[in-house]
């Protein structure tokens, strides 16, 4: 049985490790097929349909595709009339549902587009996070986005937005608000603003395309000691360069020690993880991945670590995916002492590909196992010291997220701790660890 995550509204739309790739034939051979019958077949929903079978029948990771007869399926796809592209997507959905893998979808324009930006990292927009303030229940801006066309626009944290395009906002949920304020790049989106009792005022504004920020540092002063934090909240497109400049950064500010924050994280690019696993890791394998006729390939760090610093990762029950991949090759190499709440346990890659029609499939093609060859489907990684957070501390740090990463979160003071007692000590080494 598939384990469901605490919050699968998140862990939804990014939730395979792998590249994203574009597939660029159609195969529509069919046995006594004429070439007219194919011609109508292509400027119809069968034409999609069999270019998803293909992608399936040529890359999943099961040969046997769960006991099913995969060609069968093709048969019932293709023998049907649709009177709509969305009656043809539903029989596609239903022929997947064979397989018994949730992670192997296909996914509507929509729903492409949106793993596409998340994946990718970026999306057009204005660049800002919104919320609806639990107090006056008014839509409002947490934070505009460094070098976007909010901040440009003198956008402040705090500010009302009491229209879009001349629509109240009120009663507004975030996600509708968000989905009316971001448009392609180059257009434009007028927005009526409330500021600490001033006038309400209207800017104009261009969409661009805008960087997410997917990781967040900060030093932290704990005692004498000077604490790197980051939180890595998805392994994007920039997630790499982010990383990068997150622990540089640091260093430079004088890091005595890290630690890295992967709680909540669903997941996202494989090639991610193992750059930034290079980047805390000079030598050891990273992962070793197995695809469906058995042939494994095992990745490893190349001398490239940015650091040698004491390191702590933080992880729970939403860590999954490329997040347990980088904490697997951690843990293993002994290079970081993992703290807090079982993983989720997804070993599974996907690749991902667009249809000719805007949409897309993604699929499962691999199983991966940590350098140890742990087998986490399923189990996910257990941490090395456990904690686990009462309900009462998870509604704290969800109500008032400025206190995550700090003394006031258990996980991450007992980070802190485990590196009072162990990093500082004199002679101190990092903790070694047998195969398991």
């Amino acid at each position: 049985m598939n384990r469901t995550p605490k919050h699968p509204h998140i862990f939804h739309i990014a939730l395979f490790s792998g590249a994203i790739a574009t597939t660029a034939t159609l195969s529509l051979f069919i046995p006594g097929v004429t070439n007219s019958v194919r011609a109508a077949l292509q400027e119809s929903p069968k034409a999609i349909l069999d270019e998803a079978w293909q992608i399936v029948n040529r890359e999943y990771v099961d040969a046997t595709f769960n006991q099913t007869d995969w060609q069968a399926a093709r048969q019932r796809l293709l023998s049907r009339d649709y009177s709509s592209r969305e009656q043809a997507y539903d029989a596609l959905r239903k022929e997947l549902e064979l397989l018994n893998d949730p992670y192997t979808r296909f996914m509507d324009r929509e729903q492409y587009q949106a793993l596409s930006n998340q994946t990718s990292g970026e999306l057009s927009g204005v660049g800002m996070r919104l919320e609806i303030n639990e107090e006056s229940k008014k839509l409002v801006v947490v934070e505009p986005i460094e070098g976007s066309p909010a901040v440009k626009a003198g956008i402040q944290p705090g500010d009302e937005i009491l229209a879009i395009n001349g629509k109240s906002t009120e009663g507004i949920a975030v996600e509708a608000a968000a989905a009316m304020i971001r448009g392609e790049e180059g257009t434009k989106v007028d927005l009526k603003l409330a500021r600490d009792g001033q006038a309400p005022f209207d800017v104009s504004l261009v969409r661009a395309r805008i960087e997410l920020p997917t990781v967040r540092y900060t030093l932290n002063r704990e005692g004498s000691r000077a604490i790197g934090y980051i939180r890595l909240n998805q392994f994007s497109g920039h997630a790499s360069e982010q990383m990068r400049r997150a622990i540089q950064e640091l260093k430079q500010q004088g890091a005595e020690a890290f630690v890295l924050d992967l709680r909540g994280n669903p997941g996202g690019l494989l090639n991610a993880s193992i750059d930034i696993a290079r980047m805390w890791l000079d030598q050891g394998d990273i992962v070793k991945t197995v695809n469906r006729v058995g042939q494994s390939e095992n990745i490893s760090a190349n001398n490239s670590a940015l650091t040698q610093l004491p390191l702590t990762v933080l992880v729970d029950g939403n860590s999954a995916s490329s997040s347990e991949i980088l904490t697997g090759a951690l843990q293993d190499n002994g290079r970081a002492t993992v703290i807090g709440s079982q993983t989720f346990g997804k070993a599974l890659v996907q690749s991902v590909h667009s249809l000719s029609d805007g949409s897309g499939v993604a699929v499962t093609i691999a199983h991966y196992y940590t350098p140890n060859g742990t087998d986490i489907s399923h189990k996910g990684i257990t941490p090395d010291i456990q904690i686990e957070l009462s309900e009462a501390q998870q509604m704290q740090l969800s109500s008032n997220p400025k206190l995550i990463g700090t003394m006031n979160d258990p996980q991450y003071a007992k980070a802190i701790d485990t590196l009072m007692a162990t990093a500082f000590r004199p002679n101190a080494k990092p903790p070694q660890r047998a195969s398991r």
